[in-house]
C-alpha cells in the first residue's frame, strides 16, 4: 500500500476487546478455547507474536494508541473513573487539542464510527473525527442493562451488548458501503471484562462446563501482591474462567458476523482489518487474577502487558504469516497511516515507528536486542523488554525486578540482586531513563504522579490522578 493513494484508499474496521490476554485465544495457541472466527482472521492475514500494550490498563492504552504519545505524553496514567460523560460524572475530555489518528483520517475524507468502549472522557459528544457514536457511559460494567450512550443519550440497553456492539456496528457499515468515501470503523467490545458469573448466554457458558482450564494454572497461594478482595477469581476461580471464556467466544461469534458482512456485501477486498486488545489479562497466572493493578505494587508480567494483534487485507496483507518483529501500541498509529499513505505533523515527537515492512513480509525482523526493545510505563512503574531480557524500574515503593526470560520466560524469578546481570541491569535502565527523557512531557510525568492503580478522575498536572478503591466495573 505504502504512500500511493491513486486507488480509493481502503475501508479499515478496527476490532478492540477490553482485557483480553495474548494467551486467549486459539491461534495463539490456546487449545481449550473456541475462537473460530479470529482464527479464521489469523489464517487470512498476519498474526504478531510479540506486540505490547504501552501500559497494562485501559484508558492509558487507548489513549496511546488513538495518539500515539505514551501516557506522560498525553497525560492519561491510569484508568478514568470520572469524566466519561454519565450520571455523576464531569465531563472531561481528556485528550482534547492532542490529534488522534481518527482525525488525521476524517480530514483524508474517511468517515469515522466508533460503536462500543470509549472510556477516554466526556463520552456524551463525539471526539477525534467521529460522526458516528454509539458508545459506553463507563468503561465496563454489566452485560445485559449495559449503560451507554445513543444519540447523545443516556440508554440502558436491554440486550447482550457484545451483540448490541455489533449491531450498531453493521449498521454504519450498511449506511456507509455504498459511498463514495472510504469508512473507519472502531468496534470497541466491553468483552471479556469482568463481570464473568452469570452475565453471558448460557450457550456460550455451557461450552466451558467441563473444560479443564489447563491453560491458567491456578496457584495455590496467590501472589504477595495480590489484591485479593477486588475480583472473585481467588474464591470462584472455575465460575470466572467459565465467564472469561465464554465472553471471549461470544465477542469471537459477533467477529464473524462482521466478517460475514464484509464478506456478503464485496467488501473484504477492500477493507483493512485490525484485531487487538487494549491490554493483556492474568486469570490465574502469576497468582493473579486482573491485569497491571491486580497487583500492588503495579505488575508488568508480559500476561499483563502483551497483547494479541491479527492484520489483514485480502491481496495486500500476507495469508497465514507469523510475525515475531517486537512491536508497541505507539507503534499503531504511525503504522496505520503509513499503509494508508497519510502523513502526521507531529510524527517528529513521537516514539512509534511504522512496522509496515514486517506486516507486509517485506523486512527480515531484527533479530539483534539492541534493536527489539519496548517501554511500558504505568504511573511510576517503567519497563523496558528486549526479545530476551526485561527490566522494571519502581520509583517510589516496590523491588525492582530483572527476568532472563529466554531462560525463564514465566518470570518466575527476579534475578535483580545477581552479580553477572548487573552490567547488563545498568545498561537497560540508562537506555530506559534516555528514552522516558526523550518523549516525557514533565508537565504530566507519570512517575510524578500518585498512580496507584485505583483509577484517575482529572487531569494530570492539576490535581493529579484521583486514589480510589479498585472499582471492578471502572
Amino acid at each position: 500500500m505504502g504512500k500511493s493513494d491513486q486507488m480509493r484508499r481502503p475501508n479499515v474496521v478496527f476490532i478492540l476487546t477490553d482485557d483480553q490476554g495474548y494467551w486467549s485465544l486459539g491461534c495463539y495457541g490456546n487449545e481449550e478455547i473456541q475462537t473460530p472466527n479470529l482464527d479464521r482472521l489469523a489464517e487470512h492475514g498476519v498474526r504478531f507474536e510479540n506486540f505490547f500494550c504501552v501500559s497494562p490498563v485501559c484508558s492509558p492504552a487507548r489513549a496511546s494508541l488513538m495518539t500515539g504519545r505514551i501516557p506522560s505524553q498525553h497525560g492519561v496514567h491510569d484508568y478514568l473513573c470520572g469524566g466519561n460523560g454519565g450520571a455523576g460524572q464531569t465531563a472531561i475530555e481528556y485528550l482534547k487539542g492532542q490529534r488522534g489518528y481518527t482525525d488525521i483520517l476524517a480530514e483524508n475524507g474517511y468517515t469515522c464510527g466508533l460503536s462500543g468502549k470509549w472510556h477516554l472522557g466526556d463520552g456524551l459528544h463525539p471526539q477525534k473525527g467521529f460522526s458516528f457514536w454509539y458508545t459506553h457511559q463507563k468503561g465496563g460494567g454489566p452485560y445485559y442493562n449495559a449503560p451507554m450512550i445513543r444519540d447523545g443519550k443516556l440508554v440502558e440497553e436491554k440486550g447482550y451488548i457484545t451483540d448490541v456492539i455489533t449491531d450498531e456496528a453493521l449498521k454504519f457499515i450498511d449506511k456507509e458501503k455504498g459511498k463514495d468515501n472510504p469508512f473507519y470503523l472502531s468496534v470497541h467490545y466491553t468483552a471479556p471484562h469482568s463481570p464473568w458469573i452469570g452475565c453471558h448466554p448460557k450457550e456460550y457458558t455451557d461450552l466451558y462446563e467441563n473444560c479443564e482450564f489447563k491453560s491458567c494454572p491456578q496457584r495455590e497461594t496467590p501472589h504477595p501482591w495480590a489484591k485479593t478482595d477486588v475480583l472473585p477469581g481467588y474464591t470462584q476461580p472455575r465460575e470466572c474462567l467459565i465467564g472469561y471464556f465464554a465472553a471471549v467466544t461470544a465477542m469471537d461469534a459477533n467477529v464473524g458476523r462482521i466478517l460475514d458482512k464484509l464478506e456478503k456485501d464485496g467488501l473484504m477486498d477492500n477493507t483493512l482489518i485490525i484485531f487487538s486488545s487494549d491490554n493483556g489479562f492474568n486469570c490465574g497466572h502469576h497468582g493473579i487474577w486482573g491485569k497491571g493493578n491486580g497487583t500492588f505494587p503495579l505488575n508488568m508480567y508480559d500476561s499483563s502487558v502483551k497483547v494479541p494483534l491479527i492484520i489483514s487485507h485480502r491481496g495486500v496483507v500476507p495469508e497465514g504469516r507469523v510475525c515475531s518483529a517486537m512491536c508497541s501500541g505507539y507503534d499503531f498509529m504511525p503504522t496505520l497511516l503509513d499503509y494508508l499513505g497519510m502523513e502526521n505533523s507531529e510524527a517528529s515527537k513521537l516514539p512509534g515507528k511504522s512496522f509496515l515492512p514486517a506486516l507486509l513480509g517485506k523486512e527480515e525482523d531484527v533479530q539483534g536486542d539492541e534493536a527489539v526493545v519496548v517501554f511500558d510505563e504505568y504511573g511510576p512503574v517503567r519497563m523496558i523488554r528486549s526479545r530476551e531480557f526485561k527490566y522494571v524500574h519502581r520509583i517510589p515503593f516496590g523491588p525492582d525486578e530483572f527476568y532472563n526470560l529466554k531462560e525463564d520466560p514465566g518470570e518466575d524469578r527476579n534475578l535483580m540482586d545477581e552479580e553477572e546481570y548487573q552490567p547488563l541491569i545498568q545498561k537497560m535502565k540508562r537506555r530506559m531513563d534516555q528514552w522516558f527523557l526523550t518523549y516525557v512531557n514533565p508537565e504530566i510525568d507519570g512517575g510524578r504522579e500518585p498512580v496507584l492503580g485505583g483509577g484517575q478522575k482529572d487531569l494530570a498536572g492539576l490535581w493529579g490522578p484521583g486514589l480510589h478503591v479498585y472499582n471492578e466495573n471502572k
